[in-house]
C-alpha cells in the first residue's frame, strides 16, 4: 500500500454513516408531526365535548335551580337559595381540584418520539 492510500479517508461509508444519520432524524421529525396530529385531533374532541356538556349542564342548573326556589318561595326561599348556592360552591371546588388533578397526572407530551431519541442516543454511544 501506498501513503496516498492509507491518507485517503473512506468516503461511501462516512456518506452511508450521513445518510443513516439524516433518515433517523427524518423518521424522528414525522413521529414528532404525528403525535402533533394525534394530540390536536384528541384535544379537539375533548373540548368539543367539553363545551357541550357545560352548556347543557348549565342549563339543567337552571331549570333546577328554577324550580327548587319556585317551590320553596313561600316557605323557605332563602334557605333555599343558601343551600342551592353551597351545592355550586362544593361542585366548583371539586371540579377545579379534578382538573387540576388530571393536568398533573398528565404523560409527558411527545413521550413516544424521546424514547426514539434516548434508543438513538443509547445506540450511538459508544460502550
Amino acid at each position: 500500500m501506498t501513503d496516498n492510500d492509507r491518507t485517503t479517508p473512506p468516503r461511501p461509508s462516512l456518506r452511508r454513516l450521513a445518510g443513516a444519520l439524516l433518515e433517523i432524524v427524518q423518521s424522528r421529525i414525522e413521529l414528532i408531526g404525528i403525535e402533533l396530529t394525534e394530540e390536536k385531533e384528541r384535544l379537539m374532541g375533548v373540548a368539543f365535548l367539553g363545551l357541550a356538556a357545560m352548556l347543557f349542564g348549565v342549563l339543567a342548573l337552571v331549570s333546577l335551580t328554577a324550580l327548587v326556589i319556585v317551590i320553596f318561595w313561600d316557605t323557605y326561599r332563602l334557605q333555599a337559595m343558601t343551600g342551592i348556592f353551597i351545592v355550586y360552591l362544593l361542585l366548583a371546588a371539586w371540579c377545579a381540584a379534578r382538573a387540576r388533578n388530571i393536568l398533573r397526572d398528565a404523560p409527558m407530551p411527545f413521550e413516544a418520539t424521546l424514547a426514539e431519541f434516548e434508543k438513538d442516543r443509547d445506540a450511538l454511544r459508544p460502550d
